[in-house]
């Protein structure tokens, strides 16, 4: 291990713990994510190929949460020039040996958190994801963190072969603070208003379930990104009648914040899709951060990807099951 490196010996506090295609979103211009095969990629090996599309591999985009000295990681998706792709690609008969290669048992990943690079993880284990649509691979390992991140909580990762000369920078953590968590709310309000849904007696505050400030690689300041459960959970499970979930992202505007995007999703008009902020990162290198969204249905979860397309938020790319079942009475 390297001398940047600090081992977690150590039990430290844990981090937190598909159903439908169409995901709404308030303003959040759907765009469908790029074919498998567009575009290259400066990142993997040589191209490979069907019939048809030739494509040179990208790198592989993993990411997972913290419990306790471990992570596990779990395959998001291969990152080509037009964006974040589905891996493996069943029209490329290499991807699954690939993925077979990439995951097994003393692979190395390196780690990424608030869009640096802080670690790493040596998988010990790999299996099937099966509370994950399409059961993807996850693999899990032993933390290897930078002192100032040992309590990152949440990871991006990618194998260490196609990241081997990124630098280590500085980690900084974000806390909220009361004024973004103020706009939040206010944000919220509207945008239950705008979709036509019910708000709580009580308002906004009463299902507010999770907040994380986070600061794009291209934002001179922190933003803040909430998610709001209304008669459901912020989790795997069932929901009930009129139940929706959102997601606000705030970002700081003069001596306040206002509203970035918020995606708003009703489980009668869609099925249940809760999402929740995972992190952040530029990783197709276009000088601004993406934004990695867990969305939590009613049997599965999933991943879906906030990125900004000519000045406009859009949602780029999503790997939800199909549809979903509705709420019963």
């Amino acid at each position: 291990m390297g001398k940047h490196l600090l081992a977690l010996a150590l039990i430290l506090t844990g981090a937190t713990g598909c159903d439908n295609v169409a995901w709404g979103g308030i303003d959040v211009q759907l765009q469908a994510p790029p074919a498998s095969g567009e575009g290259t990629d400066s990142l993997g090996g040589g191209p490979t190929s069907t019939d048809s599309v030739t494509k040179v591999p990208g790198a592989i985009l993993l990411a997972g949460d913290r419990f306790e000295e471990r992570a596990e990681l779990v395959v998001v998706g291969e990152i080509l020039e037009g964006g974040l792709t589905p891996f493996p690609d069943p029209r490329f008969p290499g991807d699954s040996a690939r993925l077979a290669t990439l995951t097994a048992p003393g692979s190395e990943w390196v780690l990424f958190s608030e869009g640096v690079r802080v670690g790493r993880l040596v998988a010990d284990t790999s299996e099937a994801a099966e509370d994950y649509c399409g059961a993807p691979h996850r693999v899990s390992g032993v933390l290897e963190l930078v002192p100032s991140a040992v309590a990152a909580e949440r990871f991006l990762a990618f194998p260490a072969e196609d990241v081997a000369d990124l630098p280590y920078s500085a980690f900084a953590a974000h806390v909220d603070v009361f004024d973004q968590r103020v706009a939040a709310l206010a944000i919220a309000r509207d945008a239950i208003t705008r979709n036509g849904a019910t708000l709580p007696s009580d308002g906004a505050l009463g299902i507010r379930e999770h907040t994380q400030a986070f600061q794009p690689v291209d934002a001179a300041r922190p933003w803040v990104a909430t998610t709001f459960v209304n008669r459901d959970q912020l989790g795997i499970g069932s929901p009930s009648q009129g139940a929706y979930g959102l997601l606000v992202v705030a970002r700081p505007e003069g001596d306040g914040f206002v509203e970035a995007v918020s995606v708003f999703r009703s489980v009668e008009a869609e099925g249940k899709g809760v999402p929740q902020y995972h992190d952040h990162m530029d990783w197709d290198g276009d000088g601004a951060s993406e934004i990695l969204v867990d969305v939590f249905g009613a049997t599965r979860r999933w991943f879906a990807v906030l990125d900004r397309r000519d000045g406009q938020w859009v949602r780029s790319y999503e790997d939800s099951c199909g549809p979903a079942p509705r709420p019963t009475p």
